[in-house]
């Protein structure tokens, strides 16, 4: 399972939060909070879940067509590039393997986002 994210750090308010989601007209992932970090609205993360045998899934660029043309309309409720990043978390069976074309890659560099992956062994059934 492939879990692509967006992740954007808030001023902490439920009003930046909902003018977040309001901009990029889609709905945020509601997570539950831990003990450590309670506010419902410091992180705003958007989250697109694919299976393993479902087709591919550009993160990159399907999230870059997203944000792109809502940079200026983002830093105008103190939402600047420094406080997003792209995440991609892969649980996998035997191997982990990935690819990016350099024009993806690029167009990441160029916005200045970061991006994250974070890889994992999925259990099998009754494996502790």
């Amino acid at each position: 399972m492939k879990y692509h994210r967006i992740h954007i750090n808030t001023d902490g308010t439920q009003k930046n939060y909902n003018d977040i989601s309001e901009l990029l007209s889609v709905i945020p992932k509601d997570f539950p909070r831990s003990r450590l970090n309670d506010n419902p609205f410091d992180m705003w993360i958007y989250s697109v879940d694919v299976a393993d045998e479902a087709p591919y899934f550009d993160f990159i660029n399907n999230f870059l067509d997203l944000l792109e043309p809502k940079f200026a309309d983002l830093e105008k409720i103190g939402v600047t590039k420094d406080k997003i990043t792209f995440w991609l978390l892969y649980e996998y069976y035997e191997q982990c393997s990935m690819e990016y074309h350099p024009q993806e890659m690029k167009r990441l560099g160029e916005s200045g986002i970061v991006l994250c992956i974070d890889c994992w062994t999925r259990k099998e059934e009754g494996e502790n």
